[in-house]
């Protein structure tokens, strides 16, 4: 038995794990296989300052959700560990793609999941330094401005292009990322011919397979600008009345975040960015519990940050929870609790924080939910990879060394 097929194999060796559904497949030292035709992955990429997911298609087409940016060097006690300290994360993740993708530099899709730096990049800073470098005054070095520089991206698509109306006018904050992307934009269209399109919610071919049609996979746009598409095929608008009572000028830029599932056969991946508000005393993820349904994996809203309703965690019913996390202060503990309460479904579960640091495993030794957590997370950063067999009936997760050159894997969990 080669590699490949060794890996590939795992989460049919460990669909009988213990407690957590998911037990670690002792032993594994080798690297990550490469992408084949058929699958479905995506990609969580570590970077330790920022939230960053790569998306390869069955039949090869590709996305980069989100490509963020924060200085890591200004957040002492709360940073978490870099693997690569004197790398932007911009970089990082450019890299990363580069090793994975199987069209090389070329990527179809780059998708902003809402206007916030961790998520985007600004012009305000950069990971390991404080003054963010200029390209000729055509965009700034952060996020995606510096993965622009190795990749090629044939569409873009944000909550709010070209006007960022909708619901209210987009006003930049302090971190300026709505006119860090405006310039991004403008910059590609020239060097690339990009296409940039606002993110239609309800949708189901807006982001699809580009090369060639892959039955039973679909990608249905579930959430922006605080609409929802519900499964009766209505949206519902959750700031509607809010913004009829009330005179406002800002809205939380989390609660308009992308909401998207991948679907692929009977598997179902759901990622919403940091999404997550509370209007009027009402918790937005409520709403998105009952549009959604349930999923095998689930990205975790917001990093993990007083996230997750119990209503959401009830209705996603996942197996297995991914958090990009770049803060001592992620994944909070009443968080992994609702994520971890086996009274709200019984399936075995686990959970993947892009880190778990040693510091907070002391901090929380005494809590239920650590036994949920992969071990292959404690302590080092790892890049999480989700990978769905063709046609959607089988699927596990890679945990990478995310200091390692060469994809090294740490462990392989099962799915189902």
């Amino acid at each position: 038995m080669n590699r490949r097929e060794f890996l590939a194999g795992a989460a049919v060796l460990l669909s009988t794990g213990g407690e957590s559904g998911c037990r670690m497949l002792p032993g594994t030292s080798d690297v990550l296989p490469a992408w084949r035709s058929g699958q479905f992955q995506a990609h969580f990429i570590y970077t330790g300052v920022a939230e960053s997911v790569f998306l390869i298609f069955p039949d090869g087409t590709s996305m980069l959700l989100d490509c963020g940016d924060i200085p890591a060097i200004m957040r002492h006690p709360y940073d978490v560990p870099v693997p690569r300290p004197r790398e932007m994360a911009g970089e990082t993740v450019a890299n990363y793609v580069l090793r994975v993708n199987p069209r090389g530099k070329n990527v179809d899709y780059m998708v902003v999941s809402h206007f916030h730096s961790d998520h985007t990049g600004t012009p305000c800073w950069q990971s390991c330094g404080t003054m963010v470098d200029k390209s000729g005054d055509r965009y700034w070095r952060s996020g995606f401005g510096i993965a622009l520089e190795k990749l090629r991206f044939l569409k873009a698509i944000d909550r709010g292009y070209p006007d960022y109306s909708d619901p209210i006018p987009l006003r930049d904050g302090r971190d300026r990322e709505l006119e860090h992307m405006k310039r991004i934009y403008a910059y590609l269209k020239e060097r690339d011919g990009l296409e940039v399109e606002k993110f239609r919610v309800g949708d189901c071919a807006q982001i699809r397979p580009m090369h060639q049609p892959v039955p039973n996979f679909r990608v249905r746009n579930v959430a922006a600008n605080g609409k929802i598409a519900m499964p009766d095929g209505t949206i519902r608008d959750l700031y509607r009345d809010y913004l009829a009572k009330h005179s406002v000028t800002r809205l939380n830029e989390n609660g308009m975040s992308l909401g998207l599932v991948f679907e692929y056969g009977s598997f179902r991946f759901y990622t919403a960015g940091d999404f997550c508000d509370r209007i009027d005393g009402f918790q937005t993820e409520d709403a998105m519990a009952e549009a959604v349904g349930a999923v095998d994996v689930a990205k975790i809203d917001h990093h993990g940050h007083h996230s997750m309703s119990p209503k959401l965690v009830a209705a996603l019913r996942a197996r297995q929870y991914v958090a990009c996390i770049w803060d001592q202060l992620h994944v909070t503990d009443d968080t992994m609790t609702r994520l971890a309460d086996r009274t709200a479904y019984s399936d075995k579960r686990m959970l993947f924080p892009g880190v778990f640091t040693a510091e907070r495993q002391r901090e929380d030794a005494s809590r239920p939910w650590t036994s949920d957590v992969a071990e292959a997370v404690k302590t080092k950063g790892a890049h999480v990879v989700l990978t769905v067999e063709r046609g959607g009936e089988s699927y596990s997760l890679t945990c990478v060394d995310a200091a390692s050159e060469d994809l090294r894997v740490k462990a392989v969990y099962s799915g189902r």
